[in-house]
Order: C-alpha cells, then structure tokens, then sequence
C-alpha cells in the first residue's frame, strides 16, 4: 500500500540568481555570532563596543491600546451614510499604555530576551532574535498558513520594502549596460501598466527591460490582448532576454486600488510557473480590503467582485484556519498557491505603525532567503536596533520585571492585540474610503438645464456629462479616478495633456487647494505616459486627518465643476504643470 506523499520541495531557483548572488559566501564574522549566546562566555573575539557606554538607559513610549480603532464588519455591506456614520475611535478617550525596553534583561532566552544592551550591539542580519522569533511564527502560522511546499517559508527582516525589493534585484538581477553589454544579456521586469513607480526607479538603473501588463478592475491581467501571456508567448529576443521576474501589487494595487482574486492568482501563477517566473509581491496593503467597496462598485463593473478567500480555493484538503476571523476573510497571498516556491512577498511596518520604522520582512523559500541573508550582511546588516525593540515589546510584551509592554496590563499586544489593531486600521481607513467615495458618486455628472422649444410648446431639458468616472476600490488606500476629457467644450481645441495639466493646477489654487497624484508619475512607459495617463488622478484618503476628507472630496467635485465652464483655452493654466513638479512628486514617492 503507497503511503500518501507530502507536499512537494521547492524548486531549485539558482538558475535565477544574479552571478554576483551565487558567488557570494557567508560572513566569517556573523559567524562567531552564535557562540556569542553562550552563557557566560568571555567575549575577546569580537569587535563589540561595550554596551555600559551606550548613552540610552531605556527606551519608553506612550502606545495605542490595540482597541482603539473600530473595526468594519468583514463581509459586504452597504456603507452608513455620511451622517450617520461611525466615529473612527471605539471611545472619545484615546487611552494609552506605556512600552519601556530596559537596559538589561536577565532573561537568558535569546528569542524571548529583549533589551537595549542587545537590541542596540552588533546582531545578526536576520533580524534581532525576538522580532524575528515572533515574525516568523505570525507569519507562517497565521498570514499564511496554507503555503504548499514542504517546510514552508522562511523570513528575513528588512528596513522595510523599498530595501526588500532591491535586495531581491540584487538577488535575481544581473546589471545590464547599454553600449557594453549585448541585448541578448538584457533581463526584464513585468510590471503592471500603471504601477508604483519607486519599484521602476529601482530597477531602471540596472538596465532592466520594462515590461508593462495590462490591468482591469482586479489588477494584472492573465489573457487577452497585453496580458501577461500576451507578453511572454509573443516576447521578441531583439529586445533581449525574456523576463524572469515580475514585480505586483496585488492588494489595493498601487495607484488603481485593485484586488486580484485567488482564481486570478491561479491563472497567473501557472503562467508564471510555464515561463519559470519569480514573483515578487510586494502588500503593504493586504489588511486593507473593503468588502463594503464590493456592490457599490457593481455598477461600474457591470458585476460584482467578490475576490476568493482562502476557504474558496477549492482544495481538496479543507484549507488550514489563520486562527483569526478577520486573517481569513483576506484574499490570501500568492503564497497559498505557491507550489513551485518561486513567490518572494514583501511585508511592512509602514502602514501598520508607522513610515519612519523602516522595519519590514521577506517572506520566501528557504534557499533564496539564505541568498538574501547574505546580501544583507555586506550592506545593510540588521533594521535599527531601537525600532525593533519598541516593536518587539510593545506586541510580545516584556519577559523581564524591568520591562513594560503594550496592552491593558503591560503584558503585549501578542497576536490577537496585533490583529485587532491592524482589523480597527481596516474600519477607519475604509470608512474614510466611503465618505470620499460617496461625495464622488453623486458629484461625477454634471448637470445642466435649460428649456427647448418647438412648434407648439415649450419644455425644460436636464443633460447630464460624465465628467469622471472610479471604481470604489476594493482595498488600499486610493481612488484611481478617469477623467471624462472628452465631454469638455475644450476637447477639440486643447491637446488632452493641457486640459490634463490645466485641472490638476486649477485644483491647486486657493479656492479648491488640493492636490492630486497625476497619472503620468505612474506610467512605467513613455508610451503608457503619452498614450493614456493623462486622462487619471490618483487620490488617497488615508494621509490628511478625518475631518478633512468630505470638505476636500467636494472641492474636487466643485473644481471639476467649474473646469468643465472653462470656454476659453487662454483661461486655462497648464505652464505651472511642468516636468520638474512632476519630478518632485515622484521625489515624494506618493506611496
């Protein structure tokens, strides 16, 4: 009788890596670090300053209750209105606990043992012992439990995801040269059509073929014309190799605010399992999905998107439960489907806590993630030691008498704090998401009267011109919104780049002053520049406070309004919309 087999091993992805990847070795000297734990040691081998001298004697601060925020439900529901919407804090009192990382614990327990005279040493470029201990567990067990290769991922902490995605070019990328190295050497990244244009800033330099797929409502397309098939079933050698890497994100996608469903997860990843394509996901996002988001866009879809969790994935086996109600109303990542291990998921502090962290993790197949270690250990080694352990203490809690956690009792957040907090970000981001999407819906026509006459009578007429058009998004933290051009008194008089730059000026003036994202800034193509960003703003709802969001949401509508009574091309400022600004948005990141 055959016994069962188990899930596979991960694909040998070394045929992959840069050749600067594959020569490299461990470090000599993070090697000593393990024998650094050993109780009572007499360390004369390493070059450690001497933690006595470090000027902090502990690091405390005042944190969030893991309840402050109110949650949404996690099935759809028809948004409140606007009056009767919910206050963004479960009370008016924003009650606190305080986190402090002493200078020394007595805990011998490296995983469990988090304290300043360690945090803020010399460490290992995994990450510090606890973080990682934690991460890795959360990670695994909870994120995503239903990996379906055999030993499952393993993680590396990162200083957050601009530094994880070019640590994997540096992986996967071997640097290509115009006028030195033949086209036939050159390597290509498949990116969405509009996407977030830190990730192209990062792999242009590198010589890197830009690869634009086309997006729907969802994100990346799988089939159909500039589909991601498309692409590689007609790629032309002249333009060098066929790309091997693809960068996505697949959540609140930036700047279009799709949610890609697991079915379209599965037709992807067997493209990309055809054509030996690694996957980077980067999901900043993930927790930010908006299943009130879903009938209010039916319309503009002409469906409903109801994008698959987890419990739809049609495994024979039922799937494995994150232990959390809310994890698992989530559209999993590609690492539920990632059978052949060729998903590199890029994870972030940034918008859980905060920016200015610059604390994330890789999650990947073990071997790569060894490739990884081992470029962080010659560049940026470990985050900062002081954000990790504010991180750590504040969500594990202290295991020294000294030490004083978040929660209620100073204990930690542990997990279920942590998936509360992140489940209350959900509901105020999203019930921001339907005050700006409600004001959007009912000011996108513009309205005109008058009366016409015939032989016999006379009668009022009421027109309507779409002068935008958006999808309520199905998470992140925009609103990709396309501008109607063509039914402005303009339209045939002005190029749609001066009307495109004359809007976004007059929202700036005083009388309107907001400011939007312009399309262009996300275009990874001068052809996708010229040919279609024109006609799109993106516009987030997450960065300016609360109260702001309805007064802003209706000065747009208002100046939309009174752009499309613009009869005369001289009324119309483009020349303040130059290059440079647009450069300097793209310095801002607008991430």
């Amino acid at each position: 009788m055959e016994g069962s087999t188990g899930p596979p091993e991960p694909l040998d992805l070394s045929h992959l890596y840069s050749r600067v990847t594959k020569n490299r070795n461990p470090s000599l000297i993070k090697g000593f670090y393990k024998y650094f734990q050993i109780p009572n040691i007499g360390n004369l081998a390493g070059g450690l300053p001497n933690h006595n001298y470090f000027p902090f004697d502990t690091l405390e601060g005042a944190a969030a209750l893991p309840g402050r925020f109110k949650p949404t439900p996690n099935e759809p529901v028809d948004p409140p209105s606007i009056g009767s919407r919910a206050t963004s804090a479960e009370s008016s009192e924003l009650k606190t606990s305080r986190v402090v990382v002493p200078k020394a614990s007595e805990n011998a327990d490296v995983l469990r043992k988090i304290d300043l005279k360690t945090a803020l040493q010399y460490g290992t470029a995994q990450g510090y012992p606890p973080l990682y201990s934690y991460l890795r567990q959360f990670t695994r067990e909870n994120m995503h439990p239903n990996v379906p290769y055999a030993g499952g991922p393993e993680i590396i902490l990162t200083c957050g995801n601009t530094d994880g995605f070019s640590k994997t070019l540096e992986a996967l990328n071997n640097v290509w040269v115009e006028g030195h190295d033949p086209v036939q050497d050159r390597e290509g990244l498949l990116v969405e059509e509009f996407c977030y244009m830190g990730a192209i800033q990062a792999a242009r330099p590198r010589g890197l073929n830009i690869i634009p797929v086309t997006v729907d409502d969802e994100g990346m397309t799988a089939t159909g014309q500039g589909g991601l098939e498309d692409a590689l079933a007609n790629w032309d050698p002249s333009r060098g190799k066929r790309p091997h890497l693809m960068y996505t994100v697949t959540i609140g996608q930036n700047p279009t605010s799709g949610v890609l469903s697991l079915e379209r997860r599965k037709e992807l990843y067997a493209l990309c399992s055809k054509y030996d394509i690694i996957i980077v996901e980067d999901d900043p996002y993930w927790y930010l999905q908006y299943p009130s988001a879903n009938d209010k866009s039916k319309a503009a879809r002409g469906h409903a998107n109801t994008p698959s969790t987890v419990a739809d994935s049609g495994n024979a086996k039922p799937p494995k439960s994150s232990g959390y109600p809310f994890l698992d109303s989530l559209v999993p990542s590609y690492l539920a489907v990632d059978t052949d291990g060729r998903v590199v998921r890029l994870d972030t502090f940034s918008k859980t806590v905060a920016p200015g962290c610059r604390l994330g993790w890789i999650t990947a197949q073990p071997s790569l993630c060894e490739r990884l270690l081992r470029i962080s250990e010659s560049s940026t080694q470990q985050p900062s030691g002081f954000v990790q352990s504010m991180i750590a203490e504040m969500i594990m809690g202290p295991h020294n008498p000294n030490g004083r956690g978040g929660g209620k009792d100073d204990i930690g957040w542990k997990s279920d704090g942590w998936v509360r907090w992140i489940e209350g970000l959900r509901g105020n981001y999203e019930r921001r998401m339907q005050t700006m999407c409600t004001i959007f819906d009912q000011g996108k026509q513009l309205v005109k009267t008058g009366r016409r006459r015939s032989m016999s009578e006379e009668w009022s007429v009421v027109d309507t011109l779409p002068m935008f058009d958006f999808t309520w998004p199905m998470g992140g933290m925009f609103v990709w919104v396309k501008m109607n051009f063509e039914t402005h008194p303009l339209w045939n008089k002005a190029s749609h780049e001066k009307l495109a730059r004359g809007l976004w000026i007059h929202l700036t003036t005083p009388k309107y002053l907001i400011l939007l994202a312009p399309g262009s800034i996300f275009a990874p193509t001068e052809e996708i520049r010229e040919q279609k960003s024109f006609a799109y703003f993106r516009i987030c709802f997450a960065a300016v406070d609360e109260p702001d969001i309805a007064p802003m949401s209706h000065r747009f509508v208002e100046g939309c309004k009174n752009f499309w009574a613009i009869k005369k091309l001289d009324d119309i400022d483009d020349d303040s919309m130059t290059e440079e600004v647009e450069q300097s948005l793209l310095a801002m990141q607008m991430c």
